[in-house]
């Protein structure tokens, strides 16, 4: 007798994709917005005099992504201030102020960093950049992570919580960079510190849509991304894509279960990736009466929540990695516990094919 066949062992019936990294190329938009954001905080919030140069990011950028618990860019973009500072010769400050609107909130820390006479190193050693997050990882992970491993120190310098038109000075000038003209569609608020185009003008398909096109014949295809569903929707009706796709579930989603939580249980508790809560609600919307899902991610976030939802429901991890390749990257999403990664968008044609087992996992590790 034939064993069984596992819905391990079959192809997958729905395929499950991030946008950033992997079917939408952010290296222009989300990853220059955060050095951006980094810039105008430093050189207008802080006043320091060398801003208008800061050292390269993109290292320290890609660093932050591997660690996990930095899926969400204006945390990402609010530790890696925290770290600068730490390197700045900046005075700690240990207390957080209210303000009553984001105009009041910037001229406080513009009069208490008058006179400053910090500096931006030229430079960030990598090393020790990797050495600090494996302390922040043990620690908690994530910005919660940071300022465990700070105690506090420079919390009253980094104002990267509240509302937009309050105190979340990082959202704000992270979200007019990134938007643009758009972000009065977007907020029923001025823009303050960016005046340009949104740097989303920049984004291109890493996927080609004919790829899609043949996978979606086969394949039931959705969304699971850490974008908020504006920023998603302004992404896919660009590139004429929402067709494509049979569930689109963003930071929105996330959000509104983190309410329905809270209200259920008195307890804050985060949805967002590395929870599982998007692939599941992607699936359960989807509505596949027999569901065995591939999910494709190109981040450790993406890996783990994955791998959280195997417990649950049949499920692979597939990590990206965009030509021309990245060995770093596809080392830390193997670590991570990635079933097998893909090196080209064409691999994922493989997907379509419904016949014998599941040998497209052997082929593509």
């Amino acid at each position: 007798m034939k064993p069984k066949k596992t819905g391990a062992a079959l192809p997958p019936n729905i395929l499950i994709f991030d946008m950033d990294g992997v079917l939408i190329d952010v290296s222009g938009s989300y990853r220059k917005a955060i050095e951006e954001t980094i810039r105008l905080y430093l050189q207008v919030c802080l006043q320091f005099r060398d801003a208008a140069n800061p050292p390269v990011l993109d290292r320290a950028v890609s660093l932050f992504k591997a660690a996990g618990g930095f899926n969400n860019d204006w945390d990402l973009t609010s530790g890696l201030l925290f770290y600068l500072l730490s390197l700045s010769g900046l005075p700690a400050s240990l207390k957080r102020r209210t303000f009553s609107s984001i105009e009041e909130t910037v001229a406080y820390l513009q009069r208490e960093s008058s006179g400053s006479s910090v500096r931006m190193p030229k430079a960030i050693n990598l090393s020790r950049l990797s050495s600090f997050l494996e302390t922040v990882k043990a620690s908690g992970g994530g910005l919660k992570g940071i300022r465990r491993v700070f105690q506090g120190s420079w919390d009253g310098w980094v104002y990267g919580f509240g509302g937009l038109d309050r105190t979340n000075v990082v959202k704000r000038i992270f979200q007019e960079v990134y938007l643009g003209r758009k972000f009065i569609s977007c907020y029923p608020l001025k823009r303050l510190f960016y005046r340009g185009k949104g740097y989303y003008l920049s984004e291109k398909m890493l996927i080609p849509v004919k790829v899609l096109s043949v996978l979606r014949r086969k394949i039931r295809l959705g969304i699971a991304t850490g974008r908020p569903r504006f920023e998603a929707e302004l992404a896919l009706k660009r590139f004429r894509l929402p067709a494509y796709f049979k569930s689109i579930i963003t930071l929105d989603e996330c959000m509104e279960e983190e309410g329905r939580l809270f209200d259920a249980t008195g307890r804050r508790l985060k949805c967002t990736k590395p929870h599982p809560f998007s692939l599941q609600k992607a699936i359960e919307e989807i509505g596949h009466p027999a569901p065995r899902c591939g999910y494709v991610g190109d981040t450790v976030d993406d890996i783990r929540a994955a791998r959280a939802l195997k417990r649950k429901t049949p499920v692979l991890a597939f990590g990206f990695i965009p030509p021309p390749g990245n060995r770093p990257l596809e080392k830390t999403l193997k670590k991570a516990g990635a079933d097998a990664v893909i090196r080209r968008p064409e691999e994922l044609l493989r997907f379509a094919s419904q016949s014998g087992r599941f040998a497209t996992l052997r082929r593509l590790k």
